[in-house]
């Protein structure tokens, strides 16, 4: 017998046992935090996955079956035009405005179809964090001068953090484009506007579906979240009619799940998310049954999804156990944290970075948040701190991000936002504060 095995087992058993025996049942800050786990589990069921990540998996599966790795390699891969790679991954990011969880499937998408490590964590921070309405929240509500930081710092970030993980991980991005050979351009079975038709179909969905009520009842951006599910059924609409006529789905099968989405609105006009999860149950029961490419598709979603949902989940979990909801306390009291953040100080500003790198932040949930921290003495310094961190990380986010990049990569990615966020604050209070 092994008893180094068996030992490692009993220490492993008995610590959980003692784990469960000093269990604080019935405390009430325990108590609370355990709710507050299951309630902001909740809130991402209700608001996030259905409308961000289902179409975020399968624009992600899409990217896998649609678009060739010669192309990806192109345009992102170890060897293209730095200036090229850069500027795509951070534009495209840019466009889909998206939470740090929803970039997570698309990150892996185009980093497995061989993308190179700078564009797609370039990528990977600019999605979340370069968001044109959270930008523009935070210049009315918190300060144009907060604003402007915040836009010039994370477009700043964007690059950098790319650029500085390619460089530290250069040996293995050297070896990966050797192991890159110039790979001839596949034939499409559909020519290329095709094809970016079809990707801005469902990149309208989900841009539009997910459009924040803004703070003004009235103008541009007022106008579209009034009108977004107008805008997201023509996408949708779009979308049913390139699937008949470019991917060979039955024309009927779209046909039934349009009738469905089109008497559930009429049924439950209040209620469009009834109408959304009747689509997607639709667009799943016929791509999974087709015996052509779109069964792919499906195949490819679905495998982003068994990989990504069980961490966020579980990170979710324990995201709201120790920090709460909005506006609710959870193991880590919130008097501590408004303690922590007050001043310029090199730690005030670290604190920030670091805690708002680990808190979940919806689209926008990032301004208010501020509003009332800055309120009970939070410095401008650690506000740009945490705007810089925050909405580009999370516990959900890192836990997946590990299993795609590895431990190593993942643990340097999450320090360089941290520290350059950490840098940013201390220099913009020194001016600003």
């Amino acid at each position: 017998m092994n008893w180094k095995s068996e030992w490692k087992k009993l220490l492993a058993i008995a610590s959980v046992f003692l784990v469960f025996f000093y269990l604080p049942v019935g405390s009430a800050r325990f108590d609370n935090a355990i709710m507050e786990a299951l309630y902001l589990a909740k809130w991402y069921a209700r608001e996030h996955v259905l409308l961000c990540l289902i179409p975020a998996f399968f624009i992600a599966g899409a990217i896998a079956v649609f678009i060739s790795q010669a192309s990806v390699m192109k345009y992102l891969g170890a060897k293209a035009n730095k200036f090229l790679a850069y500027g795509v991954a951070s534009i495209s990011g840019t466009i889909l405005a998206v939470c740090s969880c929803t970039v997570l499937p698309l990150f892996a998408g185009i980093y497995r179809m061989g993308a190179g490590l700078g564009p797609a964590t370039a990528f990977l921070y600019s999605g979340p964090a370069i968001n044109v309405l959270a930008i523009v929240m935070t210049a009315s509500v918190l300060g144009v001068e907060l604003g402007i930081a915040r836009a010039i710092g994370a477009i700043i970030f964007s690059i950098v953090i790319g650029v500085l993980m390619h460089l530290i991980f250069i040996k293995e991005e050297n070896q990966k484009a050797n192991q890159q050979m110039v790979m001839p351009e596949e034939e499409q079975a559909r020519p290329l506007w095709q094809n970016a038709l079809y990707f801005f179909s469902m990149v309208g969905i989900l841009v539009f579906a997910n459009w924040g009520k803004p703070e003004q009842a009235t103008g541009l951006w007022a106008g579209i979240y009034h009108s977004k599910w107008i805008v997201t059924s023509i996408f949708s609409l779009a979308l049913g009619i390139m699937l008949v006529r470019w991917f060979n789905i039955a024309w009927w099968k779209v046909l039934l799940t349009t009738l469905a989405v089109v008497a559930l609105v009429i049924a439950f006009p209040e209620q469009p998310m009834v109408a959304f999860s009747a689509g997607v149950v639709g667009l799943s029961a016929f791509t999974s049954t087709d015996k052509g490419e779109a069964s792919e598709w499906f195949a490819s979603s679905w495998g982003f999804a068994k990989q990504i949902m069980p961490l966020l989940l579980f990170g979710v979990l324990i995201a709201g156990a120790l920090l709460g909801r909005v506006g609710h306390e959870g193991l880590i009291p919130s008097e501590w944290v408004s303690r922590a953040v007050g001043g310029n100080s090199l730690s005030a500003n670290f604190f920030a970075s670091f805690a708002g790198a680990f808190m979940y932040f919806a689209t926008l949930t990032e301004v208010p948040i501020l509003q009332g921290l800055i309120g009970n003495g939070m410095g401008k310094g650690p506000a740009l701190a945490l705007l810089l961190a925050g909405p580009a990380l999370s516990l959900p986010n890192m836990l997946v991000i590990r299993s795609v990049l590895g431990t190593k990569k993942t643990v340097v990615f999450v320090s360089l936002v941290i520290v350059m966020a950490t840098i940013s604050g201390i220099i913009f209070g020194t001016f600003f504060g």
